[in-house]
């Protein structure tokens, strides 16, 4: 199974094994669930995105007067 070293100051060192703690796991337990649930988050932004991208038409149609106001043409200026 691969594994990885990662090198932290002692500043952090501390504030990862606290954190750890706080959740009641290992060291090792810790960043693994960390790096895993990174992963997650971003895949579900992700897909949270595309949805919304796909849906974002019919919404527009359905309630114009909610469109932002970036997207009426007037950029940045208008929010």
């Amino acid at each position: 199974m691969p594994s990885l070293n990662v090198s932290f100051s002692d500043e952090e060192m501390e504030g990862v094994r606290t954190a750890a703690a706080a959740e009641g796991k290992s060291l090792k337990q810790y960043l693994h669930d960390l790096g895993v649930r990174e992963m997650h988050r971003k895949r579900f932004v992700a897909g949270a995105v595309a949805w919304a991208d796909r849906l974002r038409g019919e919404f527009d149609e359905a309630f114009p007067d909610e469109v932002p106001p970036s997207r009426h043409g007037n950029g940045a200026a208008a929010a």
